[in-house]
């Protein structure tokens, strides 16, 4: 059986600088799969490089069985693969429903606009409160609420955040955490960057734990939790 998503010896540089070293891991169907380890590591690099904002100098990344190296970053959204990306990468001068309007763009996903838009605020209440207003007005929370409904508008098959806890709240970091949730058990595949490590394993089906460019450990979340050795390098726990 295929792999839904698959990054196969993928090497990726900047310029001269290599970012990442010869990195495999694959993503199956409705899991929670996360990508952890220290600034740095390589991972927002590798979402990038699923979205084809940045190409591989060497290997494969594979959706559903085929390439989409060569495949361009709109085709790969029009394709069923969203991307919130660390900065959220919000329109702050358009209001809310203009945002989700544009996530709700792609072909594949216009015939359920109206569905759509019943589902994000469904999930996030606050939205349709604010949806005449402008998305640079809103609290971090609530942009990044928006930056994750704006994806869910395009109907995704894949849904990569990247650090959507970042800078936020506690009680907003343990409400993302629940929608990345319900959003899986919806039948969302996720993918999933963030240094809230614990929390991450503790909902995720595998992590693979990058450091430096290169893939380190990989293992269901729950069994990494157990590990001592990553505890200790990851946590600050002593195992």
């Amino acid at each position: 059986m295929k792999h839904l998503l698959e990054v196969s010896s993928v090497d990726i540089f900047y310029g001269d600088a290599q970012a990442v070293w010869d990195v495999s891991f694959c993503v199956d169907r409705e899991q929670i799969v996360a990508l952890v380890g220290a600034n740095g590591a390589g991972k927002s690099t590798l979402l990038d490089a699923i979205s084809c904002i940045v190409r591989p100098s060497r290997g494969e990344v594979l959706f559903q069985g085929k390439s989409i190296n060569h495949v361009r970053p709109e085709e790969v959204a029009a394709l069923g693969i969203s991307h919130v990306p660390e900065g959220r990468g919000l329109f702050s001068r358009m209001t809310v429903l203009e945002n989700l309007e544009l996530g709700g763009f792609p072909v594949r996903a216009r015939p359920s606009f109206e569905e759509s838009l019943a589902r994000v605020f469904d999930l996030f209440p606050v939205l349709k409160n604010r949806i005449h207003q402008r998305a640079g007005s809103l609290s971090g929370g609530e942009q990044q609420m928006l930056a994750i409904a704006r994806a869910v508008m395009a109907k995704p098959v894949v849904l990569m955040l990247d650090e959507p806890s970042l800078g936020l709240a506690p009680v907003i970091v343990k409400l993302m955490f629940e929608i990345i949730q319900d959003l899986n058990r919806e039948g969302v595949t996720v993918l999933l960057v963030e240094q809230n490590v614990h929390r991450t394993l503790e909902i995720a089906d595998h992590a693979y734990v990058l450091k430096t460019g290169r893939m380190e450990l990989s293992g269901k979340g729950s069994d990494l939790l157990r590990n001592p050795e990553f505890k200790q390098a990851y946590l600050g726990m002593k195992g």
